[in-house]
């Protein structure tokens, strides 16, 4: 269920066009419809307010303009690192040299 702080990607006509964070979901004097604020992550930022429907918000398709639009909820990748606790040969690697970029310079 997409809530407040969620990240979805805006698709229109099918396509992917903007990523956005949901700032809040209030409701509307008509019953099933919802105040959804997106703050979209894009230059420069924008906030937009977009009155929606429930199962709108949960990516049912809609329109806008006349323009089939939908949101949709973006899940974290799962994280590459190591669990915790396992040793570097075990994680299959080698540690890594530190290169300092103050030493960098000076050359």
């Amino acid at each position: 269920m997409t809530d407040v702080n969620d990240i979805v990607l805006i698709y229109i006509e099918d396509k992917p066009q903007a990523f956005a964070r949901v700032e809040a979901i209030e409701p509307d004097v008509k019953r099933g419809w919802y105040h959804v604020k997106l703050l979209l992550l894009q230059v420069p930022l924008m906030v937009v307010t977009w009155i929606l429907r429930d199962v709108y918000i949960e990516g049912e398709t809609f329109t806008m303009e006349g323009k089939p639009m939908r949101l949709e909820r973006v899940k974290s990748p799962e994280s590459r690192e190591k669990p915790v606790g396992q040793s570097e040969k075990e994680a299959g690697g080698e540690k890594g040299k530190v290169i300092s970029l103050a030493d960098l310079k000076k050359k």
